[in-house]
């Protein structure tokens, strides 16, 4: 069965609230999205069930997550053709680090007013849920509903933050901008930017709420769930390099959900190496926002990243296929090559895991998570498991399996960011386009994309200093 097809058939009991998204959405579309004011005519939830199906609604709710840093961060590389032929301002802005002034040539940024689409429904289910009457019957369901708004609030405002916020820094977050955080679904209230640190405070704050309503597991793995839940406070607490307490949620996450595949079931060499949508990895599922360049038939998967897999590393025939004479990503856990994968699996929170415990002198339980993942990527037979001598030894081996296993999902950006602070692991991009080279060194303040400019003038919002 085909992807939509899957969808369609879990989500059809959301048909009858599009016309309240739609108007939600065109609204922003038009103008601002705080401009979206709904029409109270039209069908408005008033059930449980009304506000399940509106985040049911996987169109709105698991398509479009923000992806626009994943074009500057290194993954791949275009040709001058292609580059020259771009017909958005901000994608050559991304894809070059460019200046504020030129990077969005006066074009709208979806990633920008989607997630806060999202945020919005979101806000709609939280404000109007507690009105609701609540029984013994209708306890689960309720909570999983709460539950679920709050995390995908969180979720957005986590991807929003790594591109449009400084990277989190301790010292600076209670006085570094962080994102309007809306908590509310009247869109006539002014909001400014909070701080960074309350911006990370709100994101853990929702997620704590949440875990108390989800469930362990969810019926359909574009929902969330406590699992999900723990892995997302995992990462926020990576992004604040708080190493001890990303262990405890990526170790509560593993404790519900830990299962790997096994490489060697899949087609390998094939052009479709038929990983499954929905695979048993995924423990939320959604997909980036799709650009130009990341269509694997325009750009050239970075050399240094596909020469970086060993022979018998199942995951360079896996991931990458040949077109053109060069290599294109095609290990998606999305069910097709075009679209890439933007939510949270059980690989990712083995290497969180296994960074973490090398970040708190934990060395054989680091090399014992990344060796558990290891095993199940290289040649059935030929695999033997890695020994660190020092806990900074595992620590860059775990950061090097971390950069081929998580590629194209958007999470490098995010890593770099963090990484770049310790000059052992700093890294300097490049791009030569037309005859002229351009970098980005490590911490630079490009690390942090420009707000679109609708969002300062007129709409107030405080622009980021680059």
């Amino acid at each position: 069965m085909k992807i939509k097809d899957i969808m369609k058939t879990i989500y059809k009991t959301g048909t009858f609230m599009l016309a309240i998204v739609s108007l939600l959405l065109s609204a922003s579309c038009k103008k601002d999205w705080l401009d979206a004011k709904p029409n109270k005519a039209l069908v408005v939830p008033s059930t449980i069930a009304d506000y399940q199906a509106l985040l049911d609604n996987s169109a709105n709710m698991n398509t479009q997550s923000p992806a626009l840093s994943m074009v500057g961060d290194g993954d791949y590389y275009i040709t001058d053709a292609v580059y020259n032929s771009l017909s958005q301002p901000f994608e050559k802005g991304a894809y070059t680090w460019a200046a504020t002034a030129d990077f969005y040539g006066g074009q709208r940024l979806p990633d920008w007013t989607v997630a806060y689409q999202r945020i919005l429904q979101a806000n709609v289910v939280l404000d109007g849920l507690p009105s609701l009457p609540v029984t013994s019957s209708t306890q689960a369901a309720y909570d999983n509903v709460l539950g679920s708004a709050l995390f995908y609030r969180s979720f957005d405002f986590y991807c929003l933050a790594q591109q449009y916020c400084k990277p989190y820094n301790a010292s600076t977050a209670a006085t570094d901008l962080g994102l309007p955080l809306r908590l509310s679904a009247n869109v006539n209230l002014q909001v400014s930017r909070a701080t960074l640190q309350m911006t990370y405070d709100q994101m853990a704050k929702d997620l704590q709420h949440a875990l108390r309503l989800l469930p362990n597991s969810p019926l359909y793995r574009t929902r969330p769930s406590r699992a999900a839940a723990y892995a997302l406070l995992a990462r926020i607490y990576l992004a604040q390099e708080n190493y001890g307490t990303a262990l405890q949620y990526a170790d509560s996450c593993l404790q519900l959900q830990h299962t790997l595949m096994d490489f060697n079931q899949l087609k390998i060499g094939a052009y479709d190496p038929g990983i499954p949508v929905f695979n048993p990895e995924v423990i939320y599922w959604t997909q980036l926002s799709m650009f130009t360049t990341t269509d694997n038939y325009v750009y050239i998967a970075d050399p240094a990243l596909t020469g970086s897999y060993a022979a018998n590393d199942l995951r360079n025939s896996i991931f990458f296929f040949t077109y053109g004479g060069h290599k294109a990503f095609w290990g998606t856990y999305i069910g097709d090559g075009y679209h890439n994968f933007g939510g949270i699996a059980t690989d990712e929170m083995y290497l969180v895991r296994a960074e973490c415990y090398a970040r708190t002198d934990n060395v054989n339980a680091a090399m014992s998570d990344l060796n558990t993942l290891l095993r199940t990527r290289w040649k059935t037979g030929t695999y033997v498991d890695q020994v660190a001598p020092s806990a900074d030894a595992a620590l860059s081996l775990i950061l090097a399996e971390r950069r081929k296993e998580l590629c194209f999902r958007n999470i490098r950006w995010s890593d770099l960011r963090r990484l770049n602070k310790d000059g052992r692991f700093q890294v300097t991009l490049t791009r030569n386009i037309n005859g002229q080279t351009l970098t980005l060194p490590p911490n630079s303040p490009r690390y942090v994309l420009p707000l679109d400019p609708i969002e300062t003038t007129p709409g107030g919002l405080t622009q980021n200093q680059r």
